[in-house]
């Protein structure tokens, strides 16, 4: 185990005025936090942080970042306590410790939303410090490395979530050494015996082709020193967890993979880069399409780089990467690379430490994780967060020319999220390089995207299926999650109305403010929408308001005095739902004009039709059902009588057919056949020679001479299921054809 001394001198390398005592603090409060607990692998627990400390001091990061990897367990697995840490180390450290402190009592259903849950918190500590981020980095690279001393389920656990998330997050932040190591050690326990064929068959095609890349390396050392380039050739091998997921995405075999050995040319300037680039291409034939420009269009996680792929100087292709020594640096280290406590000619921060620019890596996170955490359920966000960590990019435009990263196979509405989530809920149509194209229309390298804008646009639900980004998914969701809740809220402003009034009282949404405490909702419209979904009933709205209200409604009666109930309430919705065929009632001044429009089960509201079904003509009744949405009934559905005592719970609606997207709605029929061969054949060429459809058909009762079957069918409106009942009725086969209603 490292002693205190050691450690002093590691950061004493890079950092000559290194803060001793700080680093001296820190040891002595860990070590005797962490006193005589144990590891899984039996040493000592404090030799963890001590080991994470010692990742960092290779990435040459100051004292306090490693501190804080020092006492990065304290809070959680110790006695110690946030307020301890302030008092003892300062506020600002005492807070970046906490933000790795896993959550702890988690009152949740499922692992999965606890683990989410836990990526949320350590997400938004990440996007206030991004030292947060490098010590965890740094502490799953030492658990990983440790992992074969944990029990067999909970490392694949671990090694599938180092997958998932912490090796596409150190990519993402350009420190492609870590990505690289976790990703390998990852594979080992995911799929043990894949990772021992990669390895062992990498490991013998090195051997075997070890002096073709001495040779190349030779060649092209001789180019640049001709060209007076100063320049270092190394070869490299790609990793086998690289190999591995390369061979299955493009179902190749190892024969087949061109770029298993690459070379990578380091030289001083931008300029040298350039220069060396040309000596190459002078002398050997590049491939097509294998050209990419990474330092005029860098990633987005400050990656820069040329690449390039030839046919070298044995015929076979030579895959090279041409960078400078500090591009080299970042490409391994990324945003530690950068080394935000360097180099900022003394300028501070208020707690003393140094002012550096923040890199692109570290603002798209930032960028990222304050989209991601709004509002999303658990499960949402991890996997969105999965997205956006996971996807390989395309480089577009704006017509101004601002440069917008996507990932693969990502499409213009991914691109109008990007540039502003209004743009995106705006987005109804797209030019990408001066032509209109479909907005499912996937992007490429270099393509101008411009969004054609309608205020009266809302994003619809299907787009969710569409899009690749997490931003644009979230924000579809939300935008649809606010659409019907915005439907839900009308539809509980008019049942709350109609409650006030039978009471007497007038309602004003006002009055529910003093009230929100006791209803156990956050706001009026939260309480608007949950009676509209039928979670919270008019009458308990009622007794908030008006303590003293008592509800009068008689709930049992005699079976005459129901009836006479009933009689009136249909008699009352009569007046309420007359609707004028297919015509969607456009008139204000007409029964219907505030009632709810109802275009079959495809809405944005809950909708669906009770068992008999109903169809454009007939006169309809919504009934609310508690946290499902909303049945449909027609006025004379004998079913309606089982809620003749809760009239809360009747809605106005109306039907608002569009006549450019036909739609079929459900009726159900009875047909009375001749018990004889053919008669079903009959009855089914009837129903589709009237452009009808049968969508379920079953026997109620056979007899010797009669079979009687209920089926339901698909028709466009009252008039045509009309027709197809007088068809049915003048058929031979048939002795009786009427509609079910109820």
């Amino acid at each position: 185990m490292m002693r205190q001394y050691e450690l002093v001198e590691r950061v004493q390398r890079y950092k000559p005025d290194v803060n001793e005592a700080l680093l001296n603090k820190a040891y002595v409060y860990a070590m005797q936090k962490h006193g005589h607990q144990k590891r899984a692998s039996g040493d000592p627990y404090f030799s963890h942080p001590l080991e994470v400390a010692a990742i960092l001091t290779e990435m040459h990061m100051d004292e306090a970042t490693i501190a804080v990897a020092l006492l990065h367990d304290t809070i959680e697995d110790t006695t110690a306590t946030r307020a301890e840490i302030d008092d003892l180390f300062g506020p600002e450290m005492g807070k970046l410790v906490e933000g790795l402190t896993k959550l702890k009592k988690l009152d949740l259903v499922s692992k999965k939303a606890e683990q989410a849950e836990n990526l949320r918190k350590l997400l938004l500590a990440i996007s206030e410090d991004v030292r947060v981020l490098l010590v965890k980095l740094a502490d799953r690279l030492h658990n990983m490395r440790t992992l074969d001393h944990m029990p067999e389920a909970k490392r694949l656990r671990i090694a599938e979530e180092t997958m998932d998330i912490y090796a596409p997050l150190a990519g993402r932040m350009g420190m492609q050494g870590m990505r690289e190591e976790l990703e390998e050690i990852a594979f080992r326990f995911i799929n043990p015996e894949a990772y021992r064929a990669v390895t062992a068959r990498l490991a013998e095609i090195f051997e075997r082709n070890k002096g073709v890349l001495t040779d190349i390396e030779k060649a092209l050392s001789a180019l640049f020193e001709k060209h007076a380039i100063n320049a270092g050739v190394k070869s490299r091998q790609k990793k086998p967890w690289s190999v591995f997921r390369k061979m299955e995405a493009k179902a190749l075999s190892f024969e087949q993979l061109s770029d298993i050995f690459g070379f990578r040319v380091v030289v001083d300037t931008v300029e040298d880069c350039y220069r060396a680039l040309g000596a190459i291409h002078t002398t050997w034939s590049m491939v097509p399409g294998r050209f990419k420009d990474y330092i005029s269009t860098p990633k987005q996680n400050d990656y820069r780089s040329i690449h390039t792929t030839i046919v070298g100087p044995s015929r076979q292709r030579v895959e090279l990467q041409i960078r400078t020594r500090e591009m080299n640096k970042i490409a391994e280290y990324g945003v530690a690379a950068h080394s935000i406590y360097k180099d900022t000619g003394g300028k501070t921060n208020g707690a003393g430490h140094a002012i550096s620019k923040e890199t692109n890596a570290y603002a798209w996170l930032r960028r990222t994780i304050e989209q991601l955490a709004e509002g999303d359920n658990p499960e949402d966000f991890l996997e969105n967060t999965k997205l956006e960590l996971f996807q390989d990019q395309v480089f577009c435009f704006t017509p101004k020319g601002m440069l917008i990263a996507l990932p693969r196979g990502a499409t213009p509405i991914d691109f109008a999220y990007a540039v502003h989530t209004d743009v995106g809920d705006t987005c109804v149509g797209a030019k990408v390089n001066g032509r209109i194209m479909p907005l499912m229309t996937e992007l490429k390298n270099g393509d101008e995207v411009e969004i054609i804008r309608s205020k009266a646009q809302v994003p619809p639900a299907a787009w969710e299926s569409v899009v690749v980004t997490g931003k644009a998914r979230a924000a579809i969701r939300r935008a649809t999650k606010n659409a019907i809740r915005k439907q839900y809220s009308g539809l509980g402003a008019r049942i709350l109305e109609r409650a006030f009034e039978r009471a007497g009282k007038t309602f004003a949404k006002e009055s529910l403010k003093p009230v929100l405490h006791r209803l156990a909702r956050k706001d009026i419209e939260d309480v608007l929408a949950s009676v509209g979904r039928g979670e919270l009933a008019s009458t308990d709205v009622m007794k908030a308001v008006f303590p003293d209200y008592k509800d009068e409604r008689v709930t049992s009666a005699a079976p005459k005095q129901r009836e006479e109930g009933w009689s009136k309430i249909r008699n009352a919705a009569g007046m309420l739902f007359q609707i004028p065929g297919r015509a969607a009632r456009k008139d204000k001044d007409q029964p219907g004009a505030g009632a709810v429009p109802i275009r079959g089960v495809r809405g944005d509201l809950p909708v669906r039709f009770a068992p008999e079904g109903a169809v454009p003509g007939d006169r309809i009744v919504g009934i609310v059902q508690p946290g499902t949405g909303i049945t449909i009934y027609p006025i004379q559905s004998p079913a309606l009588q089982a809620f003749d005592d809760q009239p809360e719970r009747w809605i106005d609606v109306r039907w608002d057919i569009d006549e450019r997207t036909k739609e079929r709605f459900p009726a159900r029929v009875s047909v009375t056949a001749i018990n004889a061969p053919g008669s079903l054949a009959d009855i089914a060429q009837v129903v589709a020679s009237n452009d009808a459809n049968i969508h379920t058909l079953s026997m109620v009762r056979t007899a010797p001479d009669f079979t009687e079957m209920l089926i339901d069918l698909e028709v466009w409106d009252l008039k045509h299921l009309n027709r197809l009942l007088s068809q049915l009725k003048d058929n031979s086969s048939v002795s009786d054809a009427r509609r079910v209603n109820g």
